[in-house]
């Protein structure tokens, strides 16, 4: 019989400053979990379901009947991917036929070393499935294990046909590239309710013939179908189609509303999302409607609400966006994946809306180069909030993300009239190759007069210029697209360093650190003239963006501000910021719940 992983029970877990409860009555059978592959090939396959009463996770990896024989197998997690400096927990059979199961980590070397402490539990191999399942608690407090969060994990995974007679030692980075690698999932994935069933609109490509470059970005315009076009309807769900065989190809997956005049034509482009050929006007098609990424389950909007698409006020395109990780460069890759969106003309109570927290698009921002982990962050004011939201308020229900190639973390802050309410949203392991629209694990009240604090982390390391703010990949952005109802006119709510502390700032660096500064000149091109970036000039650059006052975009969604100067106010303070949370050993946590 195949190996079933199966959950019974839910937890809520309510922290609120200094405490810590268990809401009972929150327990149900519930079960949230999900599946990905994790070779290129898809010859492998893990599948994982989420107890949030017991704070575990109970892993499936299932092997097909394509995948190579093996005597080990390790599975565990890392930072940003890598098999050196891993929590693993590792399957073996010894050579006279016996199977060992381990709780190891690995060192700098990729070479493993056995914890004192076994937390790899509930082994169990199925010879007839293929099958290999075990369980590990969300926090074991042991240092050699890694802390599973919500947001992105890097899982880690390497296979060898190696005879052992002890696991000690084992080289799991000197494998072949092709036996082992890594992915990204989000593990605590929220459980899922039932749904309604709506009209199925699948936005697919239709047997694309895939590069065989290592990364590519396939960009698809579609019309909406008349029925859409015409009248207006609301998505209520959406999730993956991934042609069968190409699991382990298809990476993530975006749907983009193409915003321009509802009865401007925009041209059917099929290619490249980079090619410069690429029509001008397809680059209005950048509102995100959907968003997929490996591992993640069908996104559903609560039963109160649905976000628009179509109808006569709107423009009559979308366009597909779909990145294919091809690392063994394979040229024989044809694909027909793509999103299907859940619509019904029977339009819910609420429309729902999407808002921008975060920084300006704007290269007033920049990153010194050589930095492990500089940070940014983008304000949303008490006064914005108090004049763009109804009286009662905003539920938040998800939230994508956003960054470029050097983020490595995101947060939303959250406070109310100087108190910190729990986190809106956070991703201490954020990658730009794994971005998806996220539920909330709990639904989110916003206010007006509330205060939101967007921030994200990047790492320079390797770059000796600053990495400017701006559209291209190649730029930054810091941005939380909230997904929420009912629909207001605040769609942006973003601020930038005040032109007058940075114009302030470019004359110091001019005056006493002697950088040729052009007063007239974009400040990407002043940015880009400070040069090497000392440790001193860093901190320096740390300390305007935090001391100094900033300019708002308090936009409505018709692209105008909403009145008022929005320009060199203070940042507001956190007075009563949320205290450090607890860690939820095994042993503390099981003796809360008798």
């Amino acid at each position: 019989m195949k190996i079933k992983c199966v959950a019974t029970v839910f937890f809520t877990l309510i922290y609120y400053h200094y405490t810590f409860t268990i809401n009972k009555s929150a327990i149900s059978n519930l079960v949230a979990g999900s599946e990905s592959v994790l070779d290129p090939k898809g010859e492998i396959t893990l599948k994982w379901r989420v107890d949030y009463a017991a704070r575990k996770l109970r892993f499936c990896l299932e092997f097909s009947k394509k995948a190579p024989s093996i005597n080990w197998f390790a599975l565990g997690f890392s930072d940003r991917g890598d098999l050196e400096n891993s929590d693993v927990c590792l399957v073996w059979t010894d050579y006279t036929g016996r199977d060992h199961f381990e709780d190891m980590h690995a060192d700098g070397n990729g070479r493993l070393l056995r914890d004192v402490h076994q937390n790899c539990e509930g082994f169990h191999v199925d010879l007839k499935s293929r099958s290999v399942v075990f369980e590990r608690d969300f926090d074991t407090c042991d240092h050699d294990d890694y802390l599973i969060e919500d947001g992105t994990v890097h899982v880690i995974w390497a296979r060898g046909i190696d005879k052992l007679f002890s696991s000690k030692g084992l080289c799991i980075s000197c494998t072949s590239p092709h036996d082992r690698g890594f992915i990204r999932v989000r593990l605590l994935t929220p459980p899922s309710a039932p749904q309604q069933p709506g009209e199925k609109l699948r936005i697919t490509n239709s047997v694309l013939k895939v590069p065989g470059g290592d990364t590519t970005y396939w960009c698809k315009v579609v019309r909406l179908p008349d029925y859409v076009a015409d009248n207006e309807h609301h998505i209520i769900k959406f999730e993956s189609t991934i042609t069968k065989g190409n699991e382990g190809l298809v990476h993530h997956m975006e749907v983009f509303y193409c915003d321009a005049d509802p009865n401007e034509d925009v041209p059917l482009y099929e290619g490249n999302c980079f090619d410069p050929k690429r029509p001008e006007s397809t680059k209005l098609c950048s509102k995100v409607k959907a968003a997929w990424a490996m591992g993640a389950p069908p996104f559903a909007y609560p039963d109160e609400a649905g976000l628009p698409l179509g109808g006569p006020k709107a423009n009559k395109y979308v366009m597909l966006e779909v990145h294919y990780n091809n690392p063994e460069l394979r040229n024989d890759w044809v694909d027909s994946s793509g999103i299907v969106l859940h619509i019904t003309a029977n339009k819910r109570k609420y429309d729902a809306a999407i808002m921008e927290l975060g920084l300006e698009y704007t290269d007033k921002m920049a990153i010194p180069g050589g930095q492990e982990a500089f940070p940014l962050t983008g304000y949303c004011i008490p006064q914005c909030t108090g004049v763009g939201l109804p009286e009662e308020g905003i539920t938040v229900f998800g939230s994508q993300l956003h960054t470029h190639l050097t983020g490595v973390a995101v947060w939303t802050r959250h406070a109310r009239r100087g108190v910190e309410l729990p986190l809106l949203n956070r991703d201490t392991h954020y990658s730009t190759h794994f971005q998806e629209i996220r539920i909330l694990r709990r639904p989110v009240k916003v206010l007006p007069g509330d205060y939101l604090e967007t921030t994200c982390v990047y790492n320079t390391v390797g770059k000796q210029n600053a990495t400017i703010g701006g559209h291209a990949i190649t730029d930054e952005m810091c941005v939380n697209y909230l997904h929420y109802y009912p629909a207001t006119q605040l769609e942006v709510c973003k601020s930038a360093v005040s032109n007058a502390a940075l114009e302030d700032y470019f004359d110091f660096e001019e005056r006493w650190d002697n950088i040729s500064i052009e007063p007239t000149a974009a400040p990407r091109a002043n940015y880009l003239a400070i040069a090497p970036w000392t440790p001193l000039r860093a901190k320096a650059l740390h300390t305007l963006y935090t001391e100094s006052p900033i300019s708002m975009q308090c936009n409505k969604s018709d692209g105008n501000r909403f009145q008022g100067d929005w320009e060199g106010i203070r940042v507001p303070k956190i007075k009563l910021p949320l205290p450090e949370e607890p860690r939820m050993c095994p042993e503390h946590y099981n003796s809360m719940k008798k």
